[in-house]
C-alpha cells in the first residue's frame, strides 16, 4: 500500500529523500574510504600511486557500467537493474574487506563500482520519468542534498571506525548500507516506467541512441562541463588525504573535518539551483557558475605561484569553488537530459559514463606527477576548471543554437 500511495501522490521531499538514500552507498564507498588511504598504503605495502588506483579503477568501472544499466532500465523497468546492481555491490564490498593485497583490493573495487553504478543511472532516469524543467532540477538538487551528507559525514565515520578497528571494518559498514538500500528499493521505491513506454534492448537501438546523443552538441557539451567539474572533485578525493595528512600534518579526524567544510559550499548552493534557474534561465546559471568555479581556481593558482598556500586559504578557496559546482552539476544534468525523454535511461548512462571516465582519467594523469604538495593539487583543479570554461563557451551553456 505504501508503494502504491507513493506512486500516486509522491511528495517531492519524500521522493527526493528515498532516491537520495538509495544512491548514498555509492558516494559513501568513495568518501568513507578516504581517511584510510594512507593506512592502506602502509598495511598492504603499496605505493601512493597504487593506492590512488583504487579510486581511478572505481571511477572508470563505475562510468563504463552505467552503459549497461541505462538501456536495461529502459527495457525492463527501473527496479530490476537496481536489485542486480545492489547484489554486485555487496559482493564487491565484501571482497574489499577481505583483500590480502593492493591488486586484489583494486579488482574488488572494480566489482564494487560495477554494482554501485546502477545507483547513479536509474535514480536520474526515475526523475526524468516523473519531472522535467525546474521540478526536475529541484528533485536533482534534493538528491544531491542527501548525497552531500557523504562528503561531510562519511570521512568522519571512516576515521571513527578506524579508531575502533582497521580499514577493513569500513567495508563491513558499507556492506550493511548496501543491504539497507536493497530493502529500501524493495519496500519503498515504485516502478516509474510504465510497460508501454519501455523499449527493447538491442545493439542497433543503442548505437542509434548513442549516435544521436553524440551528435547533439548541447548534450555533449553540458555533459562534459559537468564532467570536468566533477573531475576536479575526483582529483581532490584522490590527492587530499595525502596533502592534508602529509603537507599539513592533519590527523584522520582533522582531515575529515576539513573535507566536510569543502562540501558545505556545494550543498548550500545546490539548493538554490532550481530557484536561480527559474529566475535567470538554467543555461545562464551554468555559464556564470562555471566562470565562478574557474575564477576561484585561478585565484588559488595565483596564490600558489606567489608562495605556499596556508591550510585555511586552501579550504576556503576550494569551498567557494565547490559552491559554484553546486549550481553547475545538477543544472547541467537536467539541461542535458530534458530533450531526450524517450531514451532517458540511455542518455543518463551515456552521460554518466563520459563524466566518470573523464574523472578517472584525470586522476590517473595527475597521479603520475603528484608529489604530495598542495601546489600540484591546485594545478590539477585549475586544469579541470579551464577545460570546463572552454567547453561551456563552445556550447553556450546549453542554449539552443540557431
Amino acid at each position: 500500500m505504501s508503494t502504491l500511495s507513493l506512486s500516486r501522490a509522491p511528495s517531492l521531499w519524500r521522493e527526493g529523500l528515498i532516491l537520495g538514500a538509495l544512491v548514498i552507498p555509492g558516494p559513501f564507498a568513495v568518501d568513507m574510504f578516504l581517511p584510510a588511504m594512507p593506512d592502506i598504503t602502509r598495511d598492504l605495502g603499496a605505493s601512493v600511486a597504487a593506492t590512488q588506483m583504487t579510486l581511478t579503477a572505481y571511477f572508470i568501472a563505475f562510468g563504463l557500467a552505467q552503459m549497461i544499466y541505462g538501456p536495461w532500465s529502459d527495457a525492463a523497468g527501473r527496479k530490476p537493474p537496481i536489485y542486480a546492481g545492489l547484489g554486485v555491490f555487496l559482493l564487491g564490498t565484501l571482497a574489499c574487506a577481505l583483500a590480502p593485497s593492493i591488486g586484489v583490493l583494486i579488482a574488488a573495487r572494480v566489482v564494487q563500482a560495477i554494482g554501485a553504478a546502477v545507483l547513479m543511472v536509474v535514480p536520474r532516469a526515475i526523475i526524468r520519468d516523473r519531472h522535467t524543467g525546474d521540478a526536475a532540477t529541484r528533485m536533482m538538487a534534493m538528491i544531491m542534498l542527501v548525497m552531500s551528507v557523504s562528503p561531510m559525514l562519511a570521512p568522519l565515520a571512516g576515521s571513527l571506525i578506524m579508531g575502533v578497528g582497521s580499514w577493513r571494518m569500513i567495508f563491513g559498514v558499507l556492506a550493511a548500507a548496501g543491504g539497507l538500500a536493497l530493502v529500501l528499493s524493495l519496500r519503498a521505491l515504485p516502478e516509474t516506467l510504465v510497460p508501454e513506454a519501455r523499449q527493447p534492448v538491442n545493439l542497433g537501438s543503442m548505437r542509434r541512441g548513442i549516435a544521436l546523443l553524440s551528435r547533439d552538441p548541447v548534450f555533449m557539451g553540458l555533459t562534459l562541463v559537468g564532467g570536468f567539474g566533477m573531475a576536479s572533485f575526483f582529483v581532490y578525493l584522490a590527492m587530499s588525504p595525502f596533502v592534508f595528512t602529509g603537507a599539513y600534518g592533519l590527523s584522520p579526524q582533522q582531515f575529515s573535518l576539513a573535507f566536510a567544510v569543502n562540501a558545505m559550499g556545494f550543498i548550500a548552493a545546490s539548493q538554490f539551483a532550481a530557484t536561480l534557474g527559474a529566475r535567470f534561465g538554467a543555461a545562464r546559471v551554468v555559464i556564470w557558475a562555471t566562470f565562478g568555479f574557474a575564477g576561484f581556481a585561478v585565484l588559488l593558482g595565483f596564490w600558489a605561484f606567489l608562495g605556499a598556500v596556508p591550510l585555511f586559504g586552501l579550504i576556503l578557496g576550494l569551498a567557494l569553488g565547490n559552491a559554484c559546482l553546486g549550481l553547475v552539476v545538477p543544472t547541467s544534468m537536467v539541461l542535458a537530459l530534458d530533450p531526450h525523454g524517450p531514451i532517458a535511461g540511455l542518455a543518463s548512462s551515456y552521460g554518466g559514463t563520459l563524466q566518470m571516465v573523464v574523472g578517472g582519467v584525470m586522476i590517473g594523469l595527475t597521479g603520475l606527477v603528484f608529489d604530495g604538495t598542495p601546489e600540484r593539487l591546485i594545478l590539477a583543479i585549475l586544469i579541470c576548471a579551464l577545460l570546463a570554461v572552454a567547453t561551456v563557451l563552445a556550447t553556450r551553456g546549453g542554449r539552443p543554437r540557431g
